[in-house]
């Protein structure tokens, strides 16, 4: 079944297309199919030098991140000095195909989260940890160990090997907080490598409180996941591994290419380091919502304080 043809720009080929095989004339074939003639005969001005180097850079910056939507892609040549609008790089990538598959969004939990006790409000004041498992292409495992910052969303620790202890995840907690200082609070699933003893311990000598989620709730650490499900999209779905040693250079890569260069939209499109660099940078909103903009470079996530400033 052929789609039907809805659009100007469809009826306009569909009429070139059959006067091409002399199925009538211009006039006849516009009378038919509903085509205004100015459109039949419309052509197309020639792009200026200055639009020809946008559509270049755009592409290139496409084809070097393909699961960039319009906007990052917006956020990027706005950064490198392009005076362009989102909707504009909407229309020229959309008339190219380089529309991105959308993912399967998942269900929005609504309600109070137990599994927030704590907000982070500053850099440094609660990080989280997990594990995102993956395979090289030979059949190995790979399992690795991901340290976010709540605040700035950013990750300090993106460690990959074949398998991760309890003594290993401490080992590069203590690198974290030598390079990063120590966390307030350190949320958490409950783990074996989260919930040993000799964690527990190490925790607390170091004055870490920590905040264990509810057992089969992941959505409870949503900013660990939401982290992980860009590095599958854009890194492990994309790749393949052959080694350990391989797979350690391409996921670090990333981790780099993440803080420093990636804009991320629940910051404004700022890069995590650029976030964390502002000193008077707004508090970010939490994963998954998409509260009314406030104006100020970050939205408004507190709908408590929406209906207050609509009552006065």
């Amino acid at each position: 079944m052929r789609k039907k043809a809805l659009s100007p720009a469809c009826r306009r080929a569909y009429a070139l297309k059959a006067v091409e095989r002399g199925l009538g004339s211009g006039r006849k074939v516009c009378r038919i199919l509903e085509v205004p003639r100015s459109s039949y005969w419309y052509r197309p001005r020639e792009k200026t030098p200055w639009e020809q180097s946008l559509l270049k850079r755009m592409m290139e910056l496409s084809d070097k991140h393909p699961r960039y939507g319009y906007r990052r892609i917006t956020a990027l040549l706005r950064q490198e000095g392009w005076h362009v609008g989102k909707r504009h790089i909407q229309s020229l990538r959309r008339s190219l195909g380089l529309r991105v598959p959308p993912t399967k969004r998942k269900v929005i939990r609504r309600g109070h989260s137990t599994g927030l006790p704590v907000k982070a409000e500053y850099k440094g004041h609660v990080w989280t940890w997990d594990f995102i498992c993956d395979g090289t292409t030979r059949g190995g495992a790979l399992r690795m160990l991901t340290i976010l910052d709540e605040y700035t969303r950013e990750c300090h620790v993106l460690r990959a090997d074949r398998a991760l202890k309890s003594g290993d995840v401490l080992e590069w907690m203590s690198r974290a907080i030598q390079q990063h200082g120590a966390p307030a609070f350190l949320r958490s699933d409950n783990g074996s490598e989260f919930i040993a003893k000799t964690v527990q311990k190490w925790l607390a000598e170091n004055r870490i409180k920590t905040i264990y989620i509810e057992p089969g709730s992941p959505w409870q650490n949503g900013y660990v996941e939401s982290f992980h499900g860009r590095l599958r999209d854009e890194c492990l779905n994309r790749e393949q591994f052959w080694t350990l040693t391989e797979a350690r250079v391409v996921i670090e890569d990333y981790r780099r290419e993440y803080n420093t260069f990636r804009p991320h939209s629940k910051l404004g499109y700022l890069s995590p380091e650029r976030f964390a660099a502002r000193k008077s940078a707004p508090s970010p909103s939490p994963v998954g919502l998409r509260p009314p903009y406030a104006g100020d470079g970050q939205p408004n996530n507190n709908p408590l304080e929406t209906k207050t400033t609509l009552k006065d």
